[in-house]
């Protein structure tokens, strides 16, 4: 059974951090790209942050660059994203997200259930 379990949200106030964490199970981490997306409400859900599974390539919304950190442990099947210098835009609920090409023009897919950031004084 595929799980993305999220933690690490939480409230915080404008300039501090938070460190937020995916533990998967079930499927093989390590060939996956990993990423962060947020959902705001009223708005889109929309990529945060990405990592590739072998080369490590990472990718990041303009809105976080320089301030938010993706990185994963493939030994423990975990993604992390390391938030800096938070912004009360940056409220939103997060959510993992494992993917992975199957050829064809399609993908395995793999959602958590989110975990909420609140930026706020």
């Amino acid at each position: 059974q595929v799980q993305l379990v999220e933690s690490g949200g939480g409230l915080v106030q404008p300039g501090g951090s938070l460190r937020l964490s995916c533990a998967a199970s079930g499927f093989s981490f390590s060939t996956y790209v990993m990423s962060w997306y947020r959902q705001a409400p009223g708005k889109e859900r929309e990529l945060v942050a990405a990592m590739s599974s072998v080369v490590l390539y990472t990718k990041y919304a303009d809105s976080v660059k320089g301030r938010f950190t993706i990185s994963r442990d493939n030994a423990r099947n975990t993604v992390y994203l390391q938030m800096n210098s938070l912004k009360p835009e940056d409220t939103a609920v997060y959510y993992c997200n494992a993917e992975k090409d199957r050829g064809w023009g399609l993908k395995y897919e793999y959602w958590g259930q989110g975990t909420q950031v609140t930026v706020s004084s």
